[in-house]
């Protein structure tokens, strides 16, 4: 490929500058390909091998984890593994790979993860290139707890088919426990891949597996202690948002800026109680097929809060309460949605029953107690034997009785200072800080948001970063809810952060929220686009994360002068250049 001289000093316009990037980026992205493929290549002599692409989307870290492991026993059959995001993908590219292996998650209510979706876009199109030449196979993560279930990996694996892809084995749709499906899935999958390329089966030489360190999985927790459990927002707030401090050291544990925390939680004494007096059951009752008896079962090991869907469908089947089996007989999700608003386990055991329940089937119909995870608020540079968390405790009253969050009250206030909750380190190296110092960053982060944006500041001045930092953060009242505003004004003043935009939207008669400040903001904000600047959002996926995004595009429609086919044209080559990054739950 002849690439054109361009002087540095050459006149550029905005739509010139957005196609010269698009074309470097391109032309990137296929030398990143042919280098594997060089990589990937057998020496003269050697025996046959053949690339596995294994590609993945990702929200939080976990489907790229099991293409890592699936990597692994790609090369145990001999088999070349080249690992991508699908977001890295070029549609053109794509469409000559012969042996493909997609792991995807759902995000949200089944919704392509972000990483995914510019794929998405391509491959559904009506100009999507014919993939007749292609085998392949799709890994989906999801949790049922949630619509959409596995949606994302769905309509890939449909998408294939429809597009002349031959598929090696059937998709699998993986709950939240995924480990132990997925492994057995990936397990017999690589011999059926195998055998589609004519692999020689020699297993390909990789680095020995380090030790598991505690800490480093959810299967391997480590036990923290608690040092820190600090109030943030006012005695006058409508929340109750906390700092917590967890001691690191001698634990061997390592994280970056952008990493998540999970924590497993123990569920309210208060409502295994309940649940147990509702069952007619004591604490010690035995439950056949487990180890622990009943009260321990509830306490530790199920989700009592959250009602599983298999819960609901008998409660519907065996309930004379007309009004949940009018709305599970016309499947109606958004309403069955509004009417478990609210709701827990114990208040589906409290409606008019048909029959009695036993406690071996009420268990058999629970959900396994799930880690929450939480973006970290440190720097492992500026807190080396420290993690930090940012959290706001969940409580409401419904139905006349109080109602918690599992684990953001389990912390709040059943772990007293120095006891251990179990905790590990989740990985998200798809929202990390720019390995280039230089970069400008743009940061918006209301609430609980600004967890990782503390964080990214902190290893800012760590590294003695030169690049200039821009944050947008908000909440109701200034008053009440400014959480970390001494950090954030001394970092202001030492000029670290060389912006701070703030919207507390109560505190006047309209509400001010940080994608109306954007706004107010648009020109320089696309000027520190245009000179190179990432955009981070971290916070509610459901409303504020959407309203930033199309401030984002109206930012770069009315100050680039961009039409608005243009303007999503320069947004989404951000998402392909990884410089529009969110971490939105």
């Amino acid at each position: 490929m002849k690439i054109p001289y361009i002087p540095e000093d050459a006149p550029f316009n905005g739509d010139q500058k957005y196609w010269l990037a698009g074309f470097l980026a391109g032309l990137h992205s296929r030398l990143l390909v042919l280098e594997d493929k060089q990589q990937a290549a057998p020496a003269a002599g050697a025996a046959t091998t053949t690339q596995l692409h294994i590609l993945f989307g990702s929200q939080t870290g976990n489907a790229e984890a099991l293409a890592q492991t699936a990597a692994k026993a790609a090369r145990a059959k001999g088999l070349v593994p080249v690992v991508q995001a699908l977001g890295e993908v070029d549609i053109d590219l794509f469409a000559t790979m012969r042996h493909v292996l997609i792991v995807t998650s759902t995000y949200g209510e089944g919704e392509m993860p972000d990483n995914a979706q510019l794929f998405w876009q391509a491959i559904s199109a009506s100009t999507a290139p014919r993939l007749e030449q292609m085998h392949f196979a799709v890994l989906a993560i999801g949790d049922t707890g949630y619509d959409g279930f596995c949606q994302a990996g769905k309509f890939i694996d449909m998408r294939l088919e429809q597009l002349g892809a031959k598929r090696v084995v059937d998709r699998i749709d993986c709950d939240i426990d995924y480990e132990e499906p997925s492994s057995t899935w990936i397990g017999g999958a690589m011999p059926q891949f195998a055998a589609s390329a004519g692999s020689s089966g020699t297993v390909l030489e990789s680095a020995p597996e380090a030790p598991v360190i505690p800490g480093s999985n959810k299967q391997n927790p480590y036990a923290a202690a608690l040092v820190t459990n600090k109030r943030l927002s006012g005695e006058q707030s409508g929340k109750d948002i906390r700092h917590f401090e967890f001691d690191l050291t001698d634990s061997g544990l390592k994280y970056e800026a952008g990493d998540a925390l999970g924590v497993i939680p123990v569920n309210d004494p208060a409502l295994v109680t309940l649940l147990l007096t509702q069952l007619n059951a004591d604490y010690e009752t035995p439950v056949p097929g487990f180890e622990r008896n009943l009260g321990d079962l509830l306490t530790y090991q199920f989700e009592i809060s959250e009602p599983s869907r298999k819960l609901i469908e008998w409660v519907g089947q065996n309930t004379t309460n007309q009004e949940l089996r009018h709305v599970l007989q016309h499947d109606d999700k958004d309403t069955l949605g509004v009417w478990l608003w609210g709701k827990d386990t114990l208040d589906l055991l409290q409606l008019e029953l048909t029959r009695s329940l036993s406690v071996p089937e009420f268990v058999a119909m629970l959900r396994p107690l799930q880690h929450r995870a939480y973006s970290i608020s440190s720097s492992s540079k500026a807190h080396p034997n420290q993690v930090h968390l940012t959290i706001a405790s969940v409580r409401y009253h419904s139905g006349g009785r109080a109602r918690n969050g599992v684990c953001s009250t389990y912390l709040a206030e059943r772990v007293r200072r120095g006891e251990k909750p179990a905790i590990f380190i989740s990985p998200n190296k798809a929202f990390r800080v720019p390995a280039n110092n230089k970069a400008p960053l743009i940061m918006v982060g209301p609430g609980t948001g600004i967890a990782p944006f503390r964080a990214f500041l902190q290893e800012r001045q760590a590294t003695g970063a030169e690049g200039k930092n821009w944050l947008f953060f908000g909440d109701q009242h200034q008053e009440h809810d400014y959480i970390y505003q001494d950090e954030l004004n001394e970092w202001q003043q030492s000029g670290l952060l060389t912006h701070l935009d703030l919207a507390f939207s109560r505190d006047q008669e309209e509400k001010i929220y940080v994608q109306n400040r954007m706004l107010e903001k648009g020109a320089e904000l696309y000027a520190w686009l245009q000179d190179g600047a990432y955009f981070y959002v971290c916070g509610d996926a459901s409303r504020m994360a959407k309203d930033v995004d199309a401030a984002l595009y109206e930012v770069v429609r009315q100050f680039g002068g961009l039409s608005s086919e243009r303007a999503a044209a320069y947004v989404d080559q951000l998402k392909k250049d990884k410089r529009y990054l969110r971490d939105v739950y």
